[in-house]
């Protein structure tokens, strides 16, 4: 078979396992229901500070639906990815291990990079429907706005929290290779997944230059542009760089695994 039949395969393996068990329907339903929550209370208040602007020449100016709806809507689920993200993750190859079935796929005539691939694109595919699926809430306020608002931060900021997501999966996919527990996996994750989102708050202008170093591995710091629809290529590279490397990591664990047994 070819490769992308290969990789496709195991997409639809890990979709079964997903919505066969809890983990999908429940991902779905609290990344709706706390999307949806934000939602509402960012639009809230951009109409409570539309009826009450202020007044007068010096005013504040009228509120922007980007900067006081989508913006803030689509940053506060980049925190709810931080929990989400190993629920996706943590049985990826932990449940292999755990059921016994590894060895099958280990001596089957799919590459390493195969394997990690195809997992990775089944979680990733799954995160990209949650996020498609509460955009909906979105779409209220195309129809209803007049004049209509931007779409181009929406789809950026869409991007950002897909790719963000991806690199947490991509991490996470290589910490569930370590073990055959999926709860110790999950644990694992978060607590990476949190450590590196902290990055972000070492970003200071006056800060030395390691720290600096530290504070741009910091994954919200690459959000902040595209959430307002500016769409930067070292944004891009950075998050593409940081999938890779955490592909790398689970390739050569899958890799090491293969070896030992």
């Amino acid at each position: 078979m070819s490769t992308f039949t290969n990789i496709g395969a195991i997409v639809r393996k890990e979709w079964q396992h997903y919505f066969r068990s809890p983990i999908a329907y429940t991902a779905l339903f609290t990344w709706n229901v706390l999307f949806a929550v934000f939602f509402q209370f960012a639009l809230t208040y951009f109409l409570e500070a539309s009826m009450n602007p202020g007044g007068g020449m010096g005013g504040p100016p009228k509120p922007n639906i980007n900067e006081w709806i989508f913006r803030p809507t689509l940053m506060n689920m980049a925190v709810v990815a931080l929990f989400v993200a190993p629920m996706l993750t943590m049985r990826l190859f932990a449940e292999e291990q755990r059921q016994g079935t590894w060895e099958l796929l280990a001596t089957s005539p799919i590459t390493d990079w195969q394997i990690v691939l195809g997992k990775f694109f089944g979680a990733v595919s799954v995160y990209a429907l949650m996020i498609a699926t509460s955009l909906l809430n979105f779409a209220v306020i195309f129809y209803y706005a007049d004049p209509r608002p931007e779409w181009k931060p929406v789809l950026t900021g869409a991007l950002a929290l897909l790719l963000m997501g991806s690199c947490f999966i991509a991490l996470g996919a290589f910490l569930s290779t370590l073990t055959k527990n999926q709860i110790v996996a999950g644990i694992l994750s978060f607590c990476l997944f949190l450590a590196i989102w902290t990055l972000s708050w070492l970003d200071n202008p006056m800060s030395s230059d390691p720290v600096k170093v530290l504070a741009y591995l910091g994954v919200t710091n690459h959000m902040d542009d595209m959430v307002k629809g500016v769409l930067d290529s070292k944004d891009i590279i950075f998050y593409l760089s940081f999938i890779g490397f955490g592909l790398f990591l689970t390739q050569q664990s899958v890799e090491s695994r293969r070896w030992r047994e």
